[in-house]
């Protein structure tokens, strides 16, 4: 930021392409043209390699020795390896919300189930932001800040991920079961029952989108493989 509190053009420069990336605007493995994505973001190419390098060490993107530039592909090891990670870590903070929740813990978690849609094969920005303020309402109301902020960044990078699953469609059984997790859950951290919001969030995770994606993936994988 600058002294006067607006964005620099490498931070405008970041959160755009970041956006691109996320939404499947750029697509995986997409090669970015630097000067033809600079001049449609509006920038120099100066601030647009800050935005990419800042954006490769989040492993959103892939830099090589001659400014060459791609979006990093989907892979299926990284797929298994967040949704490990948040089966162990979702679960945690669903029972320490349940602990811990206040009032407007609650009011924040209600209103976001409320305005929250279920996601279409290809979601739009504002679709996503919802998914994502739903959970991480729930993050919050856990009081535990190196949990929520672990949990935030394991957010961006499976966003890819759900978006490579929700192209596979999904039946309406399957939607209205994701939309009674998200009131079961609610319902469980407002009754302060800990133990019943660690297994929903448990489940949950279990059958995400993003573990579809990690299952679809390790079978493209073997299939390549062997042919």
């Amino acid at each position: 930021m600058t002294e006067d509190g607006t964005a620099t053009k490498s931070e405008r420069a970041y959160a755009r392409v970041r956006e691109m990336v996320l939404t499947g605007e750029l697509e995986p493995g997409a090669v970015l043209n630097q000067a033809v994505l600079a001049r449609q973001i509006g920038i120099s190419t100066t601030p647009l390699r800050e935005a990419l390098r800042r954006l490769a060490q989040q492993g959103l993107v892939e830099l090589g020795a001659h400014r060459d530039a791609r979006v990093a592909p989907l892979d299926a090891a990284e797929a298994r390896d967040l949704v490990e990670l948040r089966q162990d870590l979702d679960p945690l903070a669903a029972g320490l919300a349940a602990q811990r929740r206040t009032a407007a813990d609650l009011a924040e978690m209600a209103d976001s189930l409320a305005r929250l849609e279920s996601l279409p094969e290809d979601p739009s920005p504002a679709q996503l932001a919802g998914h994502r303020r739903f959970h991480a309402t729930l993050y919050r109301a856990s009081h535990n800040a190196v949990l929520v902020e672990t949990l935030d960044g394991l957010w961006d990078k499976t966003d890819r991920y759900r978006r490579h699953a929700l192209r596979a469609g999904r039946s309406d059984e399957e939607v209205a079961q994701r939309a009674e997790e998200h009131r079961l859950l609610v319902e469980a951290v407002s009754d302060r029952d800990a133990a019943a919001a660690t297994e929903l969030m448990r489940r949950h995770v279990e059958t995400s989108l993003a573990a579809r994606a990690a299952g679809r993936l390790a079978a493209r994988d073997r299939a390549a493989r062997s042919a």
